[in-house]
């Protein structure tokens, strides 16, 4: 993750490390040697006045601060005030120990809970969990709001110390306190940390030679995975594509302009990059000509370089896009790397559709809307919590909502477990075979959220739109 000559490598910084960004590959512009006091010094007392206040503040806490005082972190202080100063969630500054984490989770595996972050006025808040990540399995969503961990109050935090406290080893469990856009109810959800492999294209051939491709993002072997599976589903006899970009947070430039070279026909515009100066950098599709017709799917999840690709998709190909709204980023970060291994991140560019749009906090708006169903936005029930008859809490009016969507009757959905609750959880337990208690914990809360997961599965109401578009496409 480089510049090369004129190649501009830009990655997304992955799972609960940083948020969601199109990012510059490390640049050295100027070696600092963070060694000590004096290397502190050479590096502020440049001849510009605008140092003189931050030289003077140092010297003092250095020389008359009532105790002795670590160099290294008053520098680091600096550096993270004056980047939180932008205040810019997408500029961002990582210590030592923070960018080694930041280099692990771009390998092919790592371990964690499996979400992309950003902190938005002070939250931290979720971009999008991965594909099959313990963060998808516990419910989390776009939008999401973390707002303690273990107990601990993340609001104001650091984003770094935050992700320190979320972050963990496999097997390990944390408790999260979650707040949901549109919803005033504190959802808490435990989440069992696992190893996150980043396999990113998956491929299934839909009845009626409908070939669907999933990117869960864009990392350094995507785009080879990609030409892999499409050319699998040609192979079959595919007559239309639907590419499926829900949830996918974004990721390496290369690699979507890569899978753009094999979308975007007569060689039209993929993306436009402009600086501060107007200048613009413009990326070209290598294609001649579109091989068959292509449906998009995205939802809020959709971010960065997933818009890139749904963007060209739309106004270079003539694609149509099903879903809901994406998340809206349109900035570009380059990040600077000091020899001791700390790095900082901040925005240097705007990235534009074909057309020249900047759909920076504005997203895309899909041509066929499309939302899920309500319990498809829900957490899961979590097993450890036991829900009964007379309780009032905000995990029943989870679970009347889910037995609502499984056809099973509670009688309301205000968090209240009252008598008609009770007899739709004992029809639920007899049908699944369960100890007929009319409790829910444990067995019972896996079976129904195994159960809301398999409907979503397979009545997906985005995917059947997508689906009977590209019937209409093939016709």
């Amino acid at each position: 993750m480089y510049i090369r000559g004129r190649t501009l490598l830009l990655s997304v910084l992955s799972t609960l490390v940083l948020s969601s960004a199109l990012t510059v590959s490390v640049l050295r512009w100027q070696r600092v040697d963070f060694a000590g006091a004096d290397a502190q010094s050479g590096l502020l007392s440049r001849d510009s006045s605008e140092f003189a206040k931050l030289m003077e503040t140092y010297k003092t806490l250095k020389d008359r601060y009532y105790t002795q005082v670590d160099d290294r972190k008053l520098i680091d202080g600096a550096i993270a005030g004056m980047i939180n100063a932008l205040d810019d969630p997408f500029s961002t500054y990582m210590d030592k120990e923070t960018a080694a984490q930041f280099q692990e989770s771009l390998s092919s595996s790592f371990e964690g809970i499996g979400a992309e972050i950003k902190s938005e006025d002070g939250k931290v808040t979720i971009v999008a969990p991965y594909k099959n990540s313990p963060a998808e399995k516990a419910g989390l969503r776009p939008g999401d709001q973390i707002r303690k961990a273990d107990g601990k109050v993340l609001d104001g935090m650091d984003l770094n110390q935050a992700v320190l406290l979320i972050r963990g080893k496999k097997g390990t469990k944390v408790n999260l306190e979650i707040t949901r856009p549109g919803s005033n109810d504190v959802l808490k959800v435990t989440v069992v940390r696992d190893e996150i492999p980043l396999e990113t294209v998956y491929s299934d051939m839909l009845p009626g030679g409908i070939g669907k491709i999933q990117i869960t993002s864009f990392a350094e072997k995507t785009a080879d995975r990609f030409k892999e599976e499409l050319s699998k589903l040609e192979s079959q006899g595919m007559k239309g594509l639907i590419i499926d970009l829900r949830n996918d947070p974004g990721g390496l430039l290369n690699s979507v302009v890569d899978i753009a070279n094999q979308l975007i026909p007569d060689k039209k515009v993929i993306l436009q990059v402009e600086y501060r100066d107007g200048k613009k950098e413009v990326y070209r599709s290598s294609l001649d000509k579109g091989k068959v017709p292509i449906v998009v799917l995205i939802d809020g999840g959709s971010a960065s370089a997933a818009e890139i690709l749904a963007a060209a998709l739309k106004e270079s190909g003539g694609y149509p896009l099903v879903g809901e709204k994406s998340f809206g980023k349109g900035t570009v970060q380059t990040t600077q790397a000091f020899d001791d291994g700390s790095n900082f991140k901040f925005t240097m560019a705007k990235w534009l559709t074909p057309n020249g749009n900047w759909i920076h906090k504005k997203g895309l708006e899909p041509d066929y809307p499309v939302s899920l169903p309500a319990y498809a936005k829900l957490p899961p029930l979590n097993p450890d919590t036991e829900l009964k008859k007379e309780m009032n809490d905000p995990q029943v009016k989870v679970l009347q909502q889910f037995l609502e969507g499984l056809g099973f009757a509670p009688g309301r959905d205000d968090g209240y477990f009252n008598e008609q609750t009770e007899e739709a959880v004992k029809v639920f337990q007899k049908i699944k075979g369960l100890p007929v208690t009319g409790i829910v914990q444990g067995d019972t809360s896996r079976t129904i959220n195994d159960a809301v997961r398999a409907k979503i599965r397979a009545n997906d109401p985005q995917l059947q739109k997508a689906i009977d578009v590209m019937r209409n496409m093939i016709q």
